[in-house]
């Protein structure tokens, strides 16, 4: 019951994002550079009851940045956040970007670029994809 509540709520996020996000990026690989001034931040929103897809995104998404980008997240270019949008901060935060459930998102400066659907659809089954794809959004949002 508890996996396909959870199915059930997965699907109603990714049916609303894909009516209204812009999932638009490149494919130049990891050499980009960040300008002066910026940083990319990357926001995993969640909840404290989480699947093992949702688990998945997270442990994927810090995998793309310990392995392509580490000097960048040693300077502080670069950063990920986990986000519990049960405890306060995590909901305060989640306002802030208008999230109201399990969201991977990635922003720099007035860019951002929504990666919720490959997410979800690649974790666990292609999750070599889902590193592409957080490549290709985070070279994107550096542009």
């Amino acid at each position: 019951m508890k996996k396909l509540f959870c199915i059930i709520i997965i699907a109603a996020i990714i049916a609303g994002i894909t009516a209204c996000s812009d999932n638009s990026s490149s494919s130049s690989g990891a050499t980009a550079t960040l300008k002066a001034g910026k940083k990319v931040e990357i926001y995993y929103f969640h909840f404290t009851r989480r699947c093992a897809t949702c688990m998945k995104v997270e442990t994927v998404s810090k995998e793309v940045l310990e392995t392509q980008y580490p000097e960048q997240v040693k300077k502080g270019d670069i950063f990920f956040q986990s986000v519990n949008l049960d405890e306060k901060d995590g909901a305060t935060l989640g306002e802030k970007f208008k999230i109201e459930g399990q969201t991977l998102i990635v922003i720099c400066g007035n860019k951002s670029i929504d990666l919720t659907e490959k997410a979800f659809m690649y974790a666990v089954t292609a999750p070599e994809k889902l590193k592409a794809e957080i490549n290709k959004a985070i070279e994107e949002v550096m542009k």
